[in-house]
């Protein structure tokens, strides 16, 4: 298979070097932020190291949606969610009927918008237990021992074929360890029931996973936010393809394998970049409103998150200030 990455940041590189790199494919990338796009081509490649350990350059394609002129067999999309109705809408153009879409971005929105452009039994939908951080334009860092990555992967329409063997086939020996399953909204969600908790409470508190595991009270606080993701899920009969033990239990075990890393969420958030969280825990709140089920708990959450977002760009501002009035003072 030939493969197009739309997105170029952390997890777009990590998947798309890696298919590269260990599978043997052909790999072209897509990206829309000027800098990142600039300094990939400056340096013929990105710069990736794994654990922050034996950083080196990957050569790889690059474009702007407007230059490119190939013809992959599968799309790749990593974008912020916020984002990519105005990345899609670029790459438009270069979309052609025989190409299939697969998406693994966090949180829960992007496949109604992917659907505009792909039809659903084009479409397959993953999940990644695969941490990757996103240090700045052509600079990534791939976290997690190599044959760690786990991820999870099915089809819009629940249906396997020539297509999703193949995909899965390319992924395996790239190293990213994928499942495949038959159960779309019960695979997506497990991922995102799970980042509500993890990412979000990380981000909040401004740890790593390895901090946010040593409370005593992790286990008490993740089983509340799970049951009530799981109460709105059953409401709306989705069937998580973990089930709450499970969920319950992975958050020591990722948490152990992944100590040292920031959630995306934190990355986006340290950079007073808007947060995906809506998306996350607000996409649980809608989905229980939407069943007469209120998730009092991630409904809260939300608001924190954005209130911290503000409070964040608020001392940004005053930094600055602060910043200029000193520099009057010295001029004067």
């Amino acid at each position: 298979m030939k493969y197009g990455i739309i997105g170029a940041g952390a997890m777009g590189v990590r998947f798309g070097t890696m298919i590269q790199e260990n599978a043997g494919c052909d790999v072209d990338f897509i990206d829309t932020w000027e800098p990142n796009v600039e300094k990939i081509k400056e340096q013929g490649g990105v710069n990736v190291a794994r654990d922050h350990e034996n950083r080196h350059i990957v050569p790889i394609d690059i474009y702007y949606p407007e230059e490119y002129k190939g013809d992959p067999d599968a799309w790749i999309i990593f974008v912020k969610q916020m984002q990519l109705a105005d990345v899609m809408k670029r790459c438009a153009p270069i979309f052609k009927d025989h190409q299939i879409a697969f998406s693994a971005m966090n949180g829960m929105g992007h496949f109604d918008i992917i659907n505009q452009y792909f039809p659903k039994e084009r479409i397959i939908g993953g999940t990644a237990m695969i941490a990757t951080v996103f240090n700045g334009p052509g600079d990534v860092d791939f976290m997690g021992a190599k044959g760690t990555e786990v991820m999870h992967m099915c089809n819009y329409d629940e249906q396997i074929n020539e297509y999703t063997n193949a995909i899965e086939t390319d992924f395996k020996n790239a190293g990213l360890g994928p499942v495949v399953t038959q159960n779309f909204m019960g695979t997506m969600m497990s991922k995102v029931v799970f980042n509500a908790v993890v990412n979000t409470i990380c981000t909040m508190f401004e740890i790593q996973m390895g901090q946010f595991i040593q409370y005593p009270g992790v286990r008490d606080m993740a089983t509340q936010m799970f049951n009530e993701a799981y109460d709105a899920c059953e409401r709306a009969g989705i069937k998580l393809v973990e089930t709450r033990q499970e969920e319950i239990d992975s958050v020591k075990t990722v948490s152990h394998i992944y100590a040292y890393h920031y959630p995306s969420m934190y990355q986006d958030f340290s950079k007073n970049r808007p947060t995906e969280v809506d998306y996350i825990n607000g996409y649980i709140a809608k989905i229980g409103r939407e069943h007469d089920y209120i998730c009092r708990t991630h409904e809260f959450v939300v608001h924190e998150v954005h209130l911290a977002e503000q409070m964040r760009q608020f001392k940004a501002r005053f930094d600055v200030k602060i910043k200029q009035d000193e520099i009057k003072s010295i001029v004067v």
